[in-house]
């Protein structure tokens, strides 16, 4: 019978929670949070200061700024992918992020140069790059594939809570303090995250000491007896990676250390199949880049996740940099009352996001996408209408949770589509994500800050032109996501389709 080694035998304090599904999804939560709260925490805020350093055209200037966050985004994202997939631990790449973030804070809060500020909001891009790509792979890695999408659900909770603290807190301190209030206010969650990202174990650490979090709940192995420090299986180990073992299922032979020295990836490591038994990790020869693209351009469902990012990330990014001044200019708000304007239309996104991911999980990431989409298309037509205050936060509310809701089935039908391609980890397709979403957040506060400024009816062509944008990824949505396309289940289920069946 195998044995863990000697020097194995003392396991970490708090093991079970520290490396469990919940905890890891709090933890990348709590990332996810943190980027978009320093992220958002300068948007009602970066017009003013730099009004007050005399800078003219405010307006698309801050759009600049939005584009060398998003810049920053996608230039780093296919190096963090790769390198994610190729390293034997995610928490390397989510210390590294840190610590870009926590420069990019000291580079905003010090600077009166443009291009210093323009600098620091790379670094953001680059940050925010870790969390979602090495994070968003490590919630798979962890938890069962059955219950992906509703902790990415969870997860993405981040984002609204983000953007419901950031700005209101940020013009708060902004208005007192200058400047430096927020991005002092940024370094202090940056420390908050880094003792989460401390504790954490991975889930492949987690198996040397004999505990599965994907398993523990249901696996008949997740756990070795702490009595006598042995694997009490017979059936054949797994190898870890880091020189320790883990039991095999039943019937099945165990893998020797030369095969299983694999890059990291959750598909790679033992899982829990819907059994409940622990399934046996499979070798993946490692590829490069180039060939993760060409694995994913031969998919359908991966071609259309990646344009459902890159709407999202115009669609979340377009409105930022011309909302403060839209606001200031028709009802004369000033920093901290724009603040205001987000708390209120981010309170419901933070609901739609867990619920939306349990969704997909129950009916399908196609129809839980398309509905979100149908849905959001009154409520962007919405705010252009209001004439009035309330109605206008009413309506933009709506448009958050509806925009927010779109994230975690998109991130769910990529999980689902790394697992259907040989070869490619979740690292890899939340690279494509990443990517995507870097591109179309460059694209969008550029175009929406030109428009606003070069048109007195600069509001209404912009949330016209997101219109179209939405109702092009509707079409996408319908034709090509999810193992059964609504297009294609039309086409069976149509009359024609029935006689044609019948007459065969």
């Amino acid at each position: 019978m195998p044995t863990v080694p000697k020097s194995l035998r003392s396991r970490p304090p708090g093991l079970r929670w520290r490396a469990s599904s919940w905890f890891i999804t709090l933890v990348v939560g709590m990332g996810i949070t943190t980027d978009f709260l320093v992220y958002s925490i300068i948007i009602p805020v970066m017009p003013f200061h730099l009004h007050a350093l005399h800078y003219s055209g405010v307006s698309a200037l801050v759009g600049y700024l939005l584009f060398a966050y998003s810049g920053g985004l996608a230039l780093s994202t296919p190096i963090v992918a790769w390198h994610s997939e190729q390293q034997s631990s995610r928490k390397p790449s989510l210390m590294f992020g840190l610590l870009a973030l926590a420069c990019s804070q000291v580079l905003l809060m010090e600077s009166r140069e443009y291009w210093v500020m323009a600098i620091a909001r790379v670094c953001q891009g680059v940050s925010a790059s870790v969390v979602w790509t090495a994070g968003l792979a490590l919630i798979c890695d962890t938890v069962p594939e059955k219950e992906i999408g509703r902790y990415l659900g969870l997860a993405m909770c981040g984002l609204p809570l983000g953007q419901l603290v950031g700005p209101p807190v940020g013009g708060a301190l902004f208005d007192r303090f200058g400047i430096r209030g927020p991005c002092l206010l940024g370094i202090a969650v940056i420390g908050l995250d880094m003792i989460g990202r401390l504790l954490l174990i991975e889930r492949r650490e987690a198996l040397v000491w004999g505990f599965d979090p994907a398993a523990a709940k249901v696996g008949p192995y997740s756990e070795l007896p702490d009595e006598c420090g042995q694997v009490a299986s017979n059936y054949g180990t797994f190898n870890t990676g880091t020189g320790a073992t883990v039991p095999a299922c039943e019937g099945q032979d165990a893998v020797s250390p030369e095969a299983a020295n694999f890059p990291f990836g959750s598909s790679m490591s033992p899982r829990c199949d819907a059994d409940g038994s622990i399934a046996p990790p499979y070798h993946r020869v490692p590829i490069s880049f180039l060939d993760v693209l060409k694995g994913l351009s031969k998919s359908s469902r991966a071609r259309a996740a990646v344009v459902n990012s890159f709407v999202y990330g115009i669609l979340y990014s377009c409105q930022e940099p011309t909302l403060p001044v839209y606001l200031r200019r028709v009802w004369g708000l000033d920093s901290s009352q724009v603040g205001l304007v987000f708390i209120a239309a981010a309170l419901p996104a933070v609901v739609s996001s867990p619920v939306s991911g349990w969704l997909a999980d129950k009916k399908g990431t196609e129809w839980v996408t398309f509905i979100c989409l149908l849905l959001a298309v009154p409520c962007w037509i919405a705010v252009i209408i209001p004439s009035t205050l309330p109605s206008f936060i009413v309506a933009f509310a709506f448009e958050n949770l509806c925009t927010a809701a779109f994230v975690a089935p998109v991130t769910t039908e990529l999980a689902l589509v790394a697992r259907g391609i040989p070869g490619v980890g979740y690292a890899h397709v939340y690279g494509a994500f990443n990517f995507a979403v870097g591109i179309g957040a460059s694209v969008g506060p550029v175009i929406g800050g030109e428009i606003f400024k070069r048109s007195s009816q600069g509001w209404t062509i912009l949330n016209l032109l997101a219109v179209a944008v939405i109702v092009l990824a509707i079409v996408v949505v319908a034709t090509w996501t999810g193992e059964r396309p609504l297009v294609k289940r039309l086409r069976r289920d149509s009359p024609m389709s029935c006689k044609l069946t019948r007459s065969t």
